[in-house]
């Protein structure tokens, strides 16, 4: 199973932005509900952010209005826009399905916001 690749983290300010992305292949993002979990030093991983087959999108409560989730099937990528980040939202971020499993997780990407 080859396993997610999630990138573009990176260290920014309070207040600033990133854009995540996930690719894997094909048959993943054309037959799943995808997600963006996170998990921050010390605590469990936590669902963030959720895109159906349809384009249906779910969010948790501490992102709403901030974090956009989006995903491109003809690219086989997962997005997750952050706006107005928070030193709070610092952790390692990943995509999986959802719910999470089904597929082998990636090492994620490290996003550190600064305050």
């Amino acid at each position: 199973q080859v396993p997610l690749v999630e990138s573009g983290g990176g260290l920014v300010q309070f207040g600033g932005s990133l854009r995540l992305s996930c690719a894997g292949s094909g048959s993943i993002f054309r037959s799943y509900v995808m997600g963006w979990y996170r998990q921050a030093p010390g605590k469990q991983r936590e669902l963030v952010a959720r895109h159906t087959r349809g384009g249906d999108t779910n969010y948790v409560d501490s992102v709403k209005g901030r974090f956009t989730i989006s995903r491109d099937n003809t690219k086989n990528t997962l997005y997750l826009q952050m706006n107005s980040l928070k030193p709070e939202d610092t952790a390692v971020y990943f995509c999986n399905t959802y719910p999470a499993g089904a597929l082998s997780w990636g090492q994620g990407t490290q996003v550190t916001v600064s305050s």
